[in-house]
């Protein structure tokens, strides 16, 4: 892994329930959020932007909402798998030129997955809102499993480093059993460390609840 120094399951633990003890008790379930500062990521270069989805074991605090551009069979598994909206070719189409319109869309789901057939449209309609927000389409091949694929990016988060070396998600709740919250920071800075480019590495990790004050990790 590519960090600063190797950082344990108990330096995670006793970070995260220092940051829970710090914590005043809001009227609203607050978040726990890992934030991660990278040295030596040169974003200058394209090819050092990062984008990035991990899968959390135990999900984030909030499970993400999920389109689904798709027609006909697929539409149909789409909608049965749980899509929070399946957008046809038509309603695609339908919205070219609209930007405010698109860029709404964009923001208010956090993944979007397509049919093969659908990307030169999504590109061509699309590509100038999701591109910059990291949101460009996972694509379902004919034979996937859809309920697995939605399921998964509903339980993932994501990494979208284009202008600043730092990376801030959400890894679970403040109600979230500790065991869970450190298995879900464990496996994004495993993920995030492994897709860093030659010569970066993480320096430091803090984590936070939503108002509460920022904990150092490493």
């Amino acid at each position: 892994m590519k960090l600063l120094r190797e950082v344990s399951e108990e330096d995670l633990r006793r970070g995260i329930e220092e940051a829970l003890n710090k914590s005043k008790k809001r009227n609203f379930k607050q978040s726990v959020d890992l934030i991660v500062a990278i040295e030596g990521l040169d974003l200058k270069r394209p090819e050092n932007r990062i984008r990035l989805i991990v899968r959390l074991p135990y999900g984030p605090s909030k499970e993400k909402k999920v389109a689904v551009f798709a027609d006909g069979v697929m539409a149909d598994r789409a909608r049965e798998a749980g899509a929070d909206k399946v957008i046809s070719e038509k309603e695609l189409l339908d919205m070219m030129g609209q930007k405010r319109e698109i860029k709404k869309l964009a923001n208010k789901y956090d993944f979007f997955a397509a049919e093969p057939k659908m990307m030169a449209h999504v590109g061509r309609v699309m590509g100038f809102a999701l591109g910059p927000r990291g949101k460009i389409p996972q694509i379902i091949p004919p034979n996937a499993d859809v309920k697995r694929v939605l399921d998964d990016l509903k339980k993932s988060v994501l990494v979208n480093i284009r202008n600043n070396p730092m990376a801030s998600v959400s890894i679970g709740h403040e109600d979230m059993p500790i065991d869970q919250l450190v298995a879900n920071a464990k496996a994004f800075i495993e993920a995030l460390s492994n897709k860093l480019p030659e010569k970066a590495y993480i320096k430091n990790i803090y984590v936070k609840t939503t108002m509460g004050p920022a904990v150092k990790i490493m």
